[in-house]
């Protein structure tokens, strides 16, 4: 089942995000001790950090302490470049956090295998594999203005994947070349996905996912993921003219 969340802004969108994480936190921990969330990086990590961290509504509900966090790609870089996602999350995010707070868990590829020559690349792959859950409680994704997801972009060869869970790319589309990225079969075990997506430069693509004409798009074939409920937050501007009915998160 889809559901498409729709606000006037980028910035309602992230608190509506945000109260969609906390509810799936609070859902998981009746049960369990551990939040298992996975999530991508880029304008994302803002929204995380607008909506979990600066929300005053929502901050003092994020039980941090109890979380275990991964990221569903990752590009092959020291942590402390700029462009890695587990540093830009925790330059955003956890830095962020007031002192008293036990920071979560989060888990970043292993460096030491890092190479110039990528050659250790398929084994960074298969150790974040090893250290994954059987399934994420959440995953949060964004969307690409091609329609990818993670680093599986349109027609790549990593699409039809069906046994590796983690795996390596070299050949990424959009720069650095080299990363690691979730495949469609570890998504699917996923109990709930969300997305992310906002601003007028998301609009053409919102319209191709919505369209169902183009179900070959990475990003509309978690759409079709069955038994998986799958929830967007977008703005006015990335959902205008995409013919899907909206809601807002929450609304009866």
């Amino acid at each position: 089942m889809v559901e498409v969340y729709e606000y006037a802004d980028s910035k309602e969108a992230s608190y509506a995000l945000s109260e969609y994480i906390v509810d799936a936190q609070d859902k998981v921990l009746a049960k369990e001790k551990v939040f298992r969330i996975a999530i991508s990086g880029g304008s994302l990590v803002g929204a995380l950090q607008e909506g979990l961290v600066l929300n005053k509504a929502i901050a003092p509900r994020v039980k941090w302490a109890q979380w275990e966090i991964y990221f569903v790609d990752e590009r092959l870089l020291p942590l402390s470049n700029q462009d890695s996602n587990y540093g830009l999350f925790k330059r955003k995010v956890v830095n962020l956090l007031d002192s008293k707070i036990t920071r979560p868990k989060i888990v970043a590829i292993n460096t030491t295998l890092l190479s110039p020559s990528g050659g250790q690349d398929d084994v960074i792959a298969t150790d974040y594999a090893r250290r994954l859950p059987d399934h994420m409680d959440v995953v949060i994704l964004g969307c690409g203005e091609d329609g990818h997801i993670c680093s599986l972009f349109p027609g790549h060869k990593l699409l039809p994947e069906t046994t590796k869970m983690v795996a390596n790319i070299d050949d990424s589309p959009k720069p650095p070349a080299r990363r690691i990225t979730f495949t469609l079969p570890y998504l699917k075990k996923a109990t709930q996905i969300a997305f992310f997506a906002f601003g007028s430069g998301k609009n053409p693509v919102l319209k191709r996912v919505f369209s169902k004409k183009e179900e070959d798009l990475p990003s509309a074939m978690v759409n079709n993921f069955p038994g998986i409920p799958v929830s967007w937050f977008v703005d006015e501007a990335a959902i205008e003219g995409a013919g899907v009915p909206t809601s807002t998160y929450g609304e009866k």
